[in-house]
């Protein structure tokens, strides 16, 4: 399954990453940017998404599995200008061999926006918790399908002591319930199927009727028309979480003020 291809992999590149940065100087960045801002970026992705009305994510991404490589129409500053002015955070993908990130991508964007920032990866392992805090990350994704429930559990917390927020990913019962057990305060759907990345936009629907109300909702993957927004909205989510769209599209800002209506 090209899921656990992703993750073996994953592995692998972490040790690229140890080998670069050991475990205790990564960490030792970390808890000295939590001295810093001293409860500052805690909750940041929670808030921007709380309001009042839709609330959109935009990506930054150059490649993944099922669309092969992304060609942006425009280039990173002119994206974040466009992203500054129109969304309320940004996820930007920071695995190596099958989204073509990494790190240094965040690190620019962190210094062109002052929007919370989503680490967007396959987190399997403590380091990269301490990595995303290093790198000025606000929030971490937390895949539910590739981690275990005391990984979840154990994962969500390092995250709250980190002061970031998590996005824990669902894509059915199971793991949503699982996603409640943890008292996870912002629950994504991901449309696409991560066993064959089918697209079901029916997922978001299906599990809509189970997101505990007080939660913030987030919709993933498959946002790339105004009739998918639509299908959406009637699901009552909180915010979108859009890729493709945005990367493929000259005009980000007017496509998330539209769908933002």
């Amino acid at each position: 399954m090209m899921l656990d291809k992703i993750v073996a992999d994953k592995k692998i590149r972490l040790r690229e990453h140890k080998r670069k940065v050991p475990l205790e100087e990564i960490r030792r960045q970390a808890e000295k940017r939590c001295k810093t801002q001293q409860g500052m970026s805690e909750g940041l992705l929670y808030q921007a998404l709380a309001k009042n009305g839709i609330s959109i994510i935009g990506e930054f991404k150059q490649a993944s599995p099922s669309l092969g490589k992304i060609e942006s129409k425009i280039d990173l500053t002119t994206r974040m200008e466009e992203y500054n002015a129109s969304v309320d955070a940004v996820s930007c993908l920071t695995e190596e061999d099958y989204f073509l990130g990494n790190i240094t991508y965040l690190k620019k964007i962190r210094k062109l926006t002052t929007l919370p920032i989503l680490r967007k990866d396959f987190m399997v392992d403590p380091y990269q918790f301490y990595e995303a805090k290093a790198i000025e990350a606000d929030a971490v994704l937390l895949i539910a399908a590739i981690l275990d429930d005391a990984q979840l559990k154990d994962f969500y917390q390092l995250t709250k002591e980190l002061q970031m927020d998590a996005l824990v990913e669902v894509h059915d019962e199971s793991e949503l319930e699982r996603a409640v057990k943890i008292d996870a305060q912002i629950i994504g759907v991901n449309n696409r199927d991560l066993k064959d990345f089918t697209i079901r936009l029916e997922t978001t629907k299906r599990l809509s009727v189970l997101v505990p109300k007080d939660r913030i909702f987030v919709a993933e993957s498959g946002i790339v028309s105004d009739e998918d927004v639509e299908f959406l909205k009637d699901c009552n989510v909180d915010a979108f979480l859009i890729g493709r769209a945005f990367m493929e599209a000259e005009n980000p800002r007017e496509l998330a003020r539209r769908w933002k209506q």
